[in-house]
């Protein structure tokens, strides 16, 4: 029987594993959201921890300009005077972070400084000068209209009073930006952050990593605003999505700006292998493979081995039995045994069997050879008939008829004496049947020749009668018209030619034209017999100038096979 396309998804490892696979994966699946769970209240985790990250950034930087202006109030009462500038040089050196410090008197001009001031007639009219000389006690600037650093920094000035309180110039302190970055290492940023400091437009000062940021969204400074700080998610340079955070530094001039990798699921899964997907995963496989396994050794191993028994019992090897039956499971034992009997009963019921198929054989055969000799009894009883007749009509009519029914109990001994009763090797049958015919009338006339080319073909005694009949009256006629007084050479020939069979007959006499075309009691049998085949017959001058009966019928059997010789069956498996 033909396998049906999905029969390979109904064998017992496919449903085990679907079966195991359906009760473990709720315990997968519970892992998956555990470690979803997590990946979400790590990433809500690192947006506050960020966003505090730039907070604190941004209160450190402002309690350095804090300091810078406690500085500036304890430096100036004796920031002008003698030996000024190495005062201010001094205290540059020893503070780090201050690029300069910076006396203006009232109308702009420096009256004292630790370094190089660059000139800027427009001084006393900047926003910041103009705005301590309107009173603002302190004032920060990001473009103050010089660069009054190489590098990129800030200007913090403090209002200068005279005693009796009119505006008397500022102190300027001037601040390196990188003073006010915060440090990467720093333990209170996230793991992987990097570090910037930009200006009001959103153009970056300086940059821990230039391809860790990308462009500021266009309301981040009004989050910032209202909220203190600000964080978002954004693809950096390389395309890396990460976590932004922003917070002011020096009031809306300066700001600090994070950034921070922001895993996915499978990243952070990665980065977690045991308390995330890796471990109930992990569990899901060891569990199927473990259970797998076991069924492996306990039950399919054991399954397959009996089925190579069954195997060898419908190829007919009933002797072969299941020895390891007593290291398998209880369960499959039993089946095994049950295999067993069902082997020993069958065994037994083909003994049966063979016994009454010899019988019934035996049966057979004596009928078949009761029935020849009683044809026999006939035929000799005919030719006691026929030595007592004068008329040669007569004794040639009873010498046809002892002729058919010597060719009928030829039919029923070659059935009880070959090896099959159903069927009869025809090339034997047709030498034999032949010899008889013409042994019998060789005492009565001159020797006759035969030649036979038979094709070897078993038929059945249903198509063997009418054939063998045909055969007596095509020899019979041949005797009485071709061979008498003369001899000659009779040809028998048996050919199989694809889906049809012929037999020809023909003799070496001289054949009239009257003989050819007669319909007697012999040529009536032979078409009779045809018949009975579903065939056809011909009678047909030969080129020796004698008749040839020719029979063609369809093919009735197969060319004879040799039996296989089988082997016994094995004792054990």
């Amino acid at each position: 029987m033909a396998a049906l396309p999905w029969a390979s998804f109904s064998t017992i490892r496919v449903r085990l594993t679907a079966a195991l696979a359906a009760a473990l994966l709720p315990v997968l699946l519970l892992g998956i959201l555990q470690s979803a769970i997590g990946f979400n209240r790590e990433r809500v985790n690192l947006r506050r921890d960020l966003g505090f990250a730039a907070e604190r950034s941004a209160a450190t930087a402002r309690a350095r300009m804090e300091a810078a202006d406690i500085l500036l109030q304890t430096l100036a009462p004796g920031s002008v005077g003698f030996q000024c500038a190495q005062r201010l040089a001094e205290v540059t050196q020893r503070i780090p972070g201050y690029a300069n410090l910076i006396r203006f008197d009232s109308r702009g001009r420096v009256a004292c400084a630790a370094g190089d001031v660059p000139a800027d007639e427009q001084r006393a009219i900047r926003p910041w000068f103009q705005a301590l000389s309107g009173g603002q006690p302190l004032v920060v600037s990001r473009d103050p209209g010089s660069p009054y650093a190489q590098e990129p920094a800030v200007l913090a000035a403090v209002r200068a009073n005279a005693p009796d309180g009119r505006f008397d110039g500022a102190f300027v302190a001037v601040i390196r930006l990188e003073s006010l970055e915060p440090s990467a290492t720093d333990p209170i940023l996230p793991a992987h952050s990097e570090v910037a400091l930009a200006d009001a437009a959103g153009r970056y000062i300086t940059l821990t990593d230039p391809k860790a940021f990308t462009k500021l969204p266009a309301d981040w400074r009004e989050k910032t605003r209202s909220q203190g700080s600000d964080v978002w998610y954004d693809r950096d340079a390389t395309g890396q999505r990460r976590v932004f955070s922003a917070a002011p530094v020096v009031g809306e001039a300066v700001y600090v700006v994070l950034s921070a990798r922001s895993p996915g699921l499978l990243s952070w899964a990665w980065l977690n292998p045991l308390s995330g997907i890796v471990f109930p995963l992990l569990t899901f496989v060891l569990a199927l493979v473990a259970v797998l396994a076991v069924t492996e050794q306990v039950v399919i191993r054991w399954i397959a081995y009996l089925q190579r028994i069954a195997a060898l019992y419908a190829r007919g090897r009933l002797s072969v039995r299941p020895v390891q039956a007593d290291q398998m499971p209880p369960e499959i034992r039993e089946l095994a045994e049950t295999l067993e009997d069902m082997a020993d009963a069958i065994v037994g019921r083909d003994a049966s069997l063979r016994d009454s198929l010899a019988q019934k054989d035996a049966l057979m055969r004596e009928i078949h050879h009761r029935v020849k000799n009683n044809l026999q009894v006939i035929s000799s009883l005919l030719n006691m008939q026929q030595r007592s007749l004068t008329d040669p009509a007569a004794r040639a009519a009873m010498s046809d008829t002892r002729q058919r029914i010597t060719a009928l109990a030829l039919i029923y001994r070659a059935l009880y004496q070959g090896p099959d009763l159903k069927r009869v090797d025809l090339r034997p049958f047709l030498e034999e049947l032949t010899a008889q015919l013409i042994t019998g009338e060789m005492l009565h006339g001159p020797g006759v020749q035969t030649n036979l080319a038979v094709d070897a073909l078993v038929i059945d005694p249903d198509r063997l009668a009418p054939l063998a009949l045909f055969a007596v009256e095509a020899i019979t006629n041949a005797q009485k018209h071709a061979f008498h007084e003369r001899g000659g050479v009779l040809t028998v020939s048996f050919r199989v030619r694809g889906e049809e069979a012929e037999l020809e007959i023909s003799d070496d006499g001289q054949a009239s034209d009257d003989a050819l075309a007669s319909s007697g009691v012999g040529r009536t049998l032979m078409t009779a017999f045809a018949r009975q085949l579903r065939g056809r017959t011909e009678l047909v001058r030969n080129a020796t100038g004698g008749v040839t009966a020719r029979l063609i019928f369809p093919n009735p059997g197969e060319q004879p096979e040799r039996p296989d010789a089988k082997d016994g069956n094995q004792a054990a498996a």
